[in-house]
């Protein structure tokens, strides 16, 4: 079985290493083709962005010590 998945993070000064809010993953197979993938990928990364952003605006979401603190 093959994942692919998506991370919505708070952004810093370094590339992708900012405190994380949100990740999914979602399974994938040999019998996706690359359209497929893409559709997938596009799917999982609006589903991540749309659940970090609810959290984030409904102040559940703080960084403490450079960690983030989510409150589901």
């Amino acid at each position: 079985m093959k994942l692919i998945g998506a991370t919505a993070h708070f952004v810093t000064n370094d590339l992708d290493e900012g405190p994380i809010i949100e990740q999914q993953i979602i399974p994938v197979n040999h019998t996706y083709t690359t359209t497929d993938m893409v559709k997938a990928g596009e799917e999982v990364e609006k589903s991540v962005l749309a659940k970090a952003l609810k959290m984030l605006f409904e102040d559940r979401v703080f960084v403490y010590n450079k960690k983030t603190v989510v409150f589901e």
